[in-house]
């Protein structure tokens, strides 16, 4: 199947969204695709035509979205979907997620636009000041007696200072690269999630991540009226996500072994530190698919706050950065003109 243009996040997410709410209203997936279709451009409509052939030669619609490059998380929720029969509300709570990541994307780039206009215009400027000004104030200080002053040091202090981190950081950048080449890509999808979720910063939401999208699909697996063995074994069945098939043999193999299910869960660095304990109240209570529904939209709230706060966080730290280097380099200039009016 030719793709005429790659479907942003954002564009995959409201397909799906589509979809699911015309599969809520008693549509069938081929006539609630052909319907959307005619919201989307001339390429879409021509690859959902042939979406819609595939779909009459046996393909299932999971198989067709992997053809159009959609994302395994969205491919994910509608491969279970077809397992568990809640269809249209899988497909409104996955694209919904996916919403909401793809608007915290873009809420993060305009966020971040503006301070770095002023980051490449003070930068412009900085050099000119470092470069050319300073040096001739300098030059004139040394020839009067005068000392430099504490902003006409920090600007060169900065000078000298930047040109190294942006070496380090090229050198990281290499290094890491390095190891992601030779030897990250090389572990297992396992332990690679539980090295990417000790990282600062962004480890703790991914954690959050990987635990709300296992306890969905369980949750569906289980209302739907699947056993738990049989929902690990359509979790290890689902190629497209390798986590999560990975992760159910590992689950099932220490299953037979006769390890608890929260032991089993709680050795899994990638998940939060409370879900194996939700798990096993929900096995105590035979709410188990209620439990993990209703943790599955708490760790959803507790990400959206973490991604709240920290772009509230990043701007403010950016123009306080600008300000003081700005600040210091109008100072830098203003001062020296008072140094030289006291000595002459």
């Amino acid at each position: 199947m030719m793709k005429q243009r790659k479907w942003t996040l954002m564009e995959q997410a409201t397909f799906l969204k589509r979809i699911g709410e015309l599969l809520a209203r008693g549509y069938p997936v081929a006539e609630a695709m052909e319907s959307v279709s005619f919201q989307l451009s001339p390429s879409k409509k021509v690859e959902l035509v042939e979406c819609l052939a595939a779909l009459k030669k046996g393909l299932t619609f999971h198989e067709v979205l992997a053809t159009l490059g959609f994302h395994s998380d969205l491919i994910g929720y509608v491969y279970f979907a077809e397992q568990h029969g809640s269809f249209a509300e899988a497909l409104l709570e996955g694209s919904g997620l996916a919403l909401r990541k793809a608007k915290d994307m873009h809420s993060l780039l305009k966020l971040l636009q503006y301070p770095l206009v002023l980051i490449m215009i003070t930068g412009f400027l900085f050099l000119f000041v470092e470069k050319m000004l300073l040096p001739k104030f300098t030059s004139l200080f040394k020839s009067m007696n005068l000392e430099a002053n504490f902003f006409t040091k920090i600007v060169y202090a900065f000078g000298q200072f930047f040109p190294t981190v942006i070496f380090a950081m090229c050198m990281i950048l290499v290094l890491l690269g390095i190891y992601y080449w030779f030897i990250f890509r090389k572990i297992s999808v396992l332990q690679q999630k539980s090295l990417l979720s000790n990282l600062p910063l962004i480890g703790n939401s991914l954690k959050l991540l990987y635990t709300h999208y296992f306890s969905t699909q369980l949750s569906f697996l289980l209302s739907g009226g699947i056993s738990f063995s049989e929902a690990l074994l359509l979790f290890e069945k689902n190629k497209n996500q390798p986590l999560y098939s990975e992760l159910s043999k590992q689950i099932k193999l220490k299953l037979v072994t006769g390890e608890h299910l929260e032991s089993i869960l709680g050795s899994f660095p990638f998940f939060e530190k409370e879900f194996p304990l939700i798990v096993k109240h929900g096995q105590e209570n035979g709410k188990l698919d209620q439990e993990l529904l209703f943790y599955s939209k708490h760790c959803i709230v507790l990400l959206e706050e973490k991604v709240e706060k920290s772009l509230k966080t990043i701007q403010p730290i950016l123009y306080l950065f600008i300000g003081f280097l700005v600040v210091s380099m109008y100072l830098a200039i203003l001062l020296p003109m008072f140094h030289l009016m006291d000595g002459i």
